[in-house]
């Protein structure tokens, strides 16, 4: 007996430690970010809403209320313009319909800079602000984007929609997030929340159920990564413990086992067009899944395979390249390769989890405000604060 109690007595130690620590690592990130955050949320509270239903595509099967988006590498054939369009990986066509891509980003931008301000100033008119765009969104029926992603990603002769495109809504995961900073606040509006949420919930659903969903949580690359991270982040907000449970399965059994070699390195991105850009977004999601589903019964930031893979190999084995970027050893992306990296946030997720004074410093150093557009879509979080 008094064994157990010196066990639970030393847990207590240990928990309190960490969250000390974790305490630590925040405030030097608040400090880091303080001054781009008032900025930002300054911009922010200027901003009037503009949702999906201000632009549309002729080249869009669906209505005024649906998120529409073209497959980034498909262009014309160019001997055949009316043929179906042909693709060229890495090569991004620059007369894609992407205002809906845009507007998401800018929506996602608003709230995750409301909700920053809001958790290091405490000053409700933050929220206030950022309840006129979250209503605009996913509540005012006038306005309001559907909660599906059925026409995203089209390629013009070929599909109206594809689940690839669940990957533009990682833009909805620091919305879900601010929210769940915000809640609590006297300016919250509980009617609206729970409009939001359930508007969350019915998106989980789509994405759970439907073909496309089911194709995009299949995907064996940063696809099927990005699939698992959203679907964590809308049932954290929602309290879906089952999806949650369900998620942190997939990280231990699929993603982890299936994605990252014995070296820490990810085979599937580094033989694409663009594999820096796609190695540092996948472990990004990956660093992502393992901060939003960490808890007291299940740290995956300690879980490791029986090989020793684990997250914290991954960050080991693409460091030394994001701290100087002429050590890749694979070819250069074939676009932006001039652009990454920027303050990764697996960079601070692990120097909070592991203690790791040398990865802060250099997330500390590098680029927290990128201004490409390629990165800025593939930098789910760019306001780490709100998840720490």
């Amino acid at each position: 007996m008094m064994l157990k109690i010196k066990y639970v007595l030393f847990l207590c130690f240990v928990f309190a430690f960490q969250a000390k620590a974790d305490d630590a690592y925040t405030a030097d990130a608040a400090k880091v970010l303080k001054k781009q955050i008032l900025q930002e949320a300054k911009w922010a509270l200027a901003q009037v809403p503009i949702t999906v239903t201000a632009q549309n595509s002729p080249r869009s099967a669906g209505g005024k209320h649906d998120y529409f988006s073209e497959g980034d590498y498909w262009w014309p054939d160019p001997t055949n313009p009316k043929a179906p369009y042909i693709q060229k990986d890495g090569l991004t066509n620059p007369d894609n319909f992407v205002a809906h891509r845009h507007a998401l980003i800018r929506f996602s931008k608003i709230i995750g800079a409301l909700a920053s301000a809001y958790k290091i100033t405490g000053d409700e008119k933050y929220v206030k602000h950022a309840l006129l765009h979250l209503k605009a969104w996913l509540v005012n029926a006038e306005t309001l984007m559907n909660p599906n992603l059925l026409f995203a990603q089209a390629i013009q002769g070929r599909f109206t929609g594809r689940g690839i495109g669940i990957i533009d809504t990682i833009q909805l995961m620091e919305v879900a997030q601010g929210v769940l900073v915000m809640q609590h606040s006297k300016a919250a509006d509980n009617e609206a929340l729970a409009a939001i949420k359930k508007w969350f919930a019915d998106y989980l659903t789509w994405l759970t159920t439907h073909q496309y969903g089911k194709d995009e949580m299949n995907a064996e690359n940063n696809h099927g990564t990005c699939w698992t991270m959203q679907v964590a982040s809308f049932a954290k907000l929602t309290e879906n413990k089952a999806l949650l449970n369900f998620c942190r399965e997939r990280y231990q059994t699929v993603h982890l086992p299936n994605q990252m070699a014995a070296d820490g390195s990810f085979p599937r991105e580094t033989k694409r067009t663009k594999p820096f850009g796609y190695s540092l977004f996948n472990l990004d999601a990956m660093a992502t899944l393992c901060q939003i589903l960490s808890d007291n019964e299940t740290n995956l930031w300690a879980f490791q395979l029986a090989d020793g893979r684990s997250i914290k190999k991954g960050i080991e084995y693409l460091y030394p390249f994001v701290n100087d970027k002429s050590l890749w050893p694979f070819q250069k992306d074939v676009m932006h390769w001039e652009n990454w990296p920027v303050a990764q946030p697996f960079l601070l997720f692990g120097a909070n989890a592991y203690q790791n004074e040398t990865w802060f410093k250099t997330w500390k150093k590098l680029d927290h405000q990128p201004r490409d557009e390629e990165v800025i879509r593939n930098l789910p979080i760019r306001n780490p604060l709100i998840w720490m």
